[in-house]
């Protein structure tokens, strides 16, 4: 018996960890959707987050980088489990209390250090973006792009670099002016970190 392909794995771990909800959900984006995805559900469970995200890191593997960055918050521990598996260093950048994200805490990006970027859930990439770019603006090259779940249905920004997604998903999302009569009868929930 052949093992499970990485897609259904993680899908199965989201299922069966509460960790893909159904409902009505406002995105960070703005959007609404029936489906949202919380990671911290399945990364609460420390076997299970060290499972998918070894996963990842197995994916990520082929490209050499001595180092592993991810936005805050959904992507720190997703980072900090792939480089535990690649045994590479691990920092994250964080929100700056105007809506960006900036490089703190004493962490350093080197000019010509290579990363790899690990992120939980990609809808619209704008997250992984801004770390892309501050990574280059500091000298640094990002050489791949990973996360759990790729859902934006390939609309995402050219990050310059290969992009590396465990599963992939297009789960329908509707402006807020344009809800279908089922989702608008339901109350709307925001349940990302922000």
């Amino acid at each position: 018996m052949s093992p499970p392909d990485p897609q259904s794995e993680v899908l199965a771990a989201f299922r069966s960890s509460g960790a893909l909800l159904s409902g009505h959900f406002i995105l960070r984006s703005g959007l609404h959707s029936r489906e949202f995805f919380q990671c911290a559900l399945l990364l609460q469970n420390a076997a299970l987050a060290a499972r998918v995200c070894g996963l990842l890191a197995d994916a990520l593997r082929p490209y050499d980088a001595p180092t592993v960055i991810s936005p805050a918050v959904g992507g720190i521990i997703v980072g900090q489990e792939v480089a535990r598996h690649l045994e590479k260093r691990h920092i994250f950048v964080e929100k700056d209390g105007g809506g960006g994200l900036v490089l703190r805490r004493g962490f350093t990006i080197t000019p010509g250090e290579r990363f790899l970027v690990a992120e939980d859930v990609v809808t619209r990439g704008g997250r992984v973006m801004e770390t892309v770019e501050i990574v280059r603006g500091y000298g640094g090259v990002v050489v791949a792009v990973g996360a759990l779940v790729d859902r934006s249905g390939g609309v995402l920004p050219d990050f310059g670099c290969p992009f590396v997604a465990l599963a992939r998903m297009t789960p329908e999302t509707f402006p807020a002016d344009q809800l279908p009569p089922d989702l608008a009868s339901i109350p709307a929930v925001k349940p990302g970190s922000k």
